[in-house]
């Protein structure tokens, strides 16, 4: 194939997965703002400062609640330690919002379909317990005051802005609230700040999933992923599926894309749910832990979340095998598909003018400012309000 018909297939097939999946994230993006514009984050943070088992499931509930790439997550995370979270909680927090948020889940439906969806869901509550249990286990004192001393400098990362706002509506009875003035555009500010964080990983998602399935031949994958192997297919893949992660620098919702092609390329249903684990794997993550909690406190978090992935995608992989639900069709229509009018359309049209109505209440609160300020580096209490 020569070069610019290489380049348009890959193009081709980076917008149809975007196509598909458009109506999902919005839709997540949406829930997720709903539920940030009315839930403080000072209020999460005086809920997670003990290693309760309360506080387990209030760490992961509100992570899973709330919408992030992988770089607001971490920046958020260290904002909640930093304001009392425990160092456990704040890390639960961080991978419940982005492994088991609205929009992942609607993508990996669309995309895979709900045997992953499950996989992920089931597989992502397993390796929370995971972390807390080799937290308790492993975790030692002098680690996490070594996080705490190395959080306190203040070290920036990228979405300092992200972690730093709180948008939320709380005062006055709760109907009053819902359709109030306010949260309206706290709902629209919070919409396009997920948008905002989002759209770049997705982007280099899509069009890295569009160009390793036009370019990379099909025997290559099944090569490194030990395809037909029995038993050690499955193991080799829940094995390398982080590491592939680790290197690809895509995290977030744009590790959805590349695990659909990964899938398609041979790699084991636990290797595919360890890989869309990793999202918080990535080298770029991994330099953040460095200059957010020290270097040894960053190589024990990686340490820690590469097991727990590893182990959570193999168990995953085994309870799906042992009640024969596992998918065992490779077929991923959408890489080979073009827009149609049909129901995903339709949807896709919906939430198109959904998020216009929302960016006309964006532009006229002050939306732009906020976003510019996402990437600066408020203080610990900042704040956005925009006009009503």
């Amino acid at each position: 194939m020569q070069l610019p018909g290489a380049i348009g297939e890959a193009l081709r097939a980076a917008f149809a997965m975007f196509w598909q999946v458009l109506w999902p994230l919005a839709l997540g993006f949406l829930l997720s703002a709903v539920v940030e514009t009315y839930v403080s984050k000072r209020a999460v943070s005086r809920l997670l400062g003990s290693d309760s088992a309360g506080s387990l499931v209030i760490a992961a509930g509100f992570g899973a609640a709330s919408s992030s790439c992988s770089y607001a997550a971490t920046a958020l995370a260290r904002s909640l330690f930093r304001r009392g979270a425990t160092l456990r909680n704040a890390i639960i927090f961080e991978f419940a919002s982005t492994n088991l948020v609205f929009e992942l889940g609607l993508v990996l439906l669309a995309l895979l379909g709900w045997q992953f969806l499950a996989g992920e869901v089931s597989g992502g509550v397993l390796m929370i317990l995971l972390i807390a249990l080799l937290f308790r286990v492993t975790l030692r004192p002098w680690l996490v005051e070594a996080a705490r001393r190395q959080s306190e400098k203040g070290l920036s990362g990228r979405m300092e802005g992200h972690a730093a706002m709180d948008m939320s509506v709380t005062e006055g009875p709760i109907l009053r609230r819902v359709f109030s003035g306010p949260a309206l555009t706290s709902v629209s500010h919070y919409y396009f700040m997920n948008v905002y964080s989002l759209w770049l990983d997705l982007a280099v998602g899509l069009l890295v999933a569009g160009a390793l399935s036009a370019w990379v031949p099909g025997g290559a994958w099944s090569a490194l992923f030990l395809r037909g192997h029995g038993p050690w297919t499955e193991v080799w893949g829940a094995v390398i599926g982080p590491l592939v992660a680790m290197v690809t620098f895509v995290c977030s919702v744009g590790n959805i894309p590349l695990a659909a092609v990964l899938w398609r390329g041979g790699i084991s249903f636990s290797g595919a749910i360890a890989f869309i684990f990793a999202d918080l794997l990535i080298l770029p993550i991994l330099d953040i832990y460095r200059r957010y909690y020290s270097t040894r406190v960053a190589l024990y978090l990686a340490a820690v979340s590469y097991v727990a992935m590893t182990v959570a995608g193999l168990a995953a992989g085994a309870a799906f095998r042992l009640i024969g639900i596992v998918p065992t069709s490779r077929h991923v229509g959408i890489l080979q598909s073009q827009p149609v009018w049909d129901t995903t359309t339709a949807l896709n049209l919906v939430f198109l003018a959904l998020s216009a109505v929302l960016a006309v209440r964006f532009l006229r609160t002050g939306g732009v400012p906020m976003l510019r300020a996402m990437e600066a580096m408020p203080g610990e209490d900042a704040t956005h309000c925009g006009a009503v």
